[in-house]
Formats: structure tokens, sequence, C-alpha cells
């Protein structure tokens, strides 16, 4: 009776165990912004967003292709929505920028640096995602020496599924200079 009991024990650690290592959400899928149900931040200035997703068990690949409002015509320049400084968020790298973007991130929650081309040269971008039971971390942070000295910019998301698989949703915050920008994105899948 001992013997049975014991088996039965290890069967449900056993099961338990392989529940806590189950192959995280799969966020493939071609997503389209729904424009009003989600809540931007005045900076981000998106018209159009599509975001391709390929995943696999080593990667998240997102490749993003965005279309923008134009800032208003009187805008002073470094104003926000006019796209100088530096509220822009993931871009020209990853993310939510200007036309279309491609990034990968490792899903074993390694850092990854990429270089891209900046007003004054190349610029290191660091990437990271974690996988947090059914949601996805992501973060980018970059740094640059500007008039005032170093400027750190970090944008940070959240992303989760509906229970049905058909709704993407991004939780996303945007650190710089200029302050804290915060916005939720609501995508439907294509």
């Amino acid at each position: 009776m001992k013997r049975i009991f014991f088996l039965a024990v290890m069967f449900a650690a056993f099961t338990v165990a392989s529940f806590a290592q189950a192959k995280p959400t799969d966020f493939s899928g071609t997503w389209m912004l729904d424009m009003p149900k989600s809540k931007l931040s005045e900076r981000m200035r998106i018209e159009s967003l599509t975001m391709n997703v390929t995943q696999n068990a080593k990667t998240l690949t997102v490749a993003t292709s965005t279309t923008r409002t134009q800032p208003p015509a009187n805008a002073p320049a470094g104003a926000p929505g006019t796209g100088s400084g530096s509220g822009g968020g993931m871009l020209r790298g990853g993310g939510f920028g200007n036309g279309d973007n491609t990034v990968t991130y490792a899903l074993d929650g390694k850092e990854t640096i990429v270089e891209i081309d900046g007003p004054n040269g190349k610029l290191p971008v660091k990437y990271k995602a974690l996988v947090d039971g059914a949601k996805i971390n992501l973060s980018n942070a970059r740094s640059f020496n500007g008039p005032m000295g170093e400027v750190l910019i970090t944008t940070k998301e959240a992303w989760s599924l509906s229970p049905d698989g058909k709704t993407l949703t991004v939780e996303r915050e945007n650190t710089s200079p200029r302050g804290t920008n915060s916005s939720t994105l609501v995508f439907a899948k294509k």
C-alpha cells in the first residue's frame, strides 16, 4: 500500500513539474492594431501598425510595419509628436518605430545587442525577453551622448493573449529624459 501511495505522489509531482515547464504561449501570427480599443501615448502618432510575429522554442521575431500621422504644422521642434528628440520608444531597430523594423529576441532571457544607425553613427541597443507564464516581457535599452550628457531610453512591454488567442494586448512603458509614457496597444489577429 505504501508503494502505491509513493507511486501516486511521484506521478503527481511529475505532472505538476511538466505543467511548470510547459511551452510558453505562442504569439505567432499577423497582428493589426485596433486603434479604438488602444490607449496610445500622444508621442506615438500611429496611424496604423501591423506586426508579423514568429516564435519558436528559442526566439521571438517581431517584424513591424508602421504608418505615422504627421505632426501639426505649427508644432515646435522637440514638441511631443514631432519625432525629434528621444520620445519615440523602440525607434529604428525594433518595436513601434517609423516604417518597417525587425527584431529577434532570445527567449532564454539572454540579452541581445544590436547596433543600429543613429544620427551620430552606430548605436548599440540591448534587447531582452523573459517568459513569465502566459506572458512575455520584452525590453530594450539604449544610451548615447547628447548635448546635455548621457541619454538613456528604455522601453518595456508586457504581452498577453486573450483566452481565444485572437487578441494581443501590449502594455508598454517608455522612459526617457522627457519622462515616462505608458500605452496599451490592443491587436486583432488577422
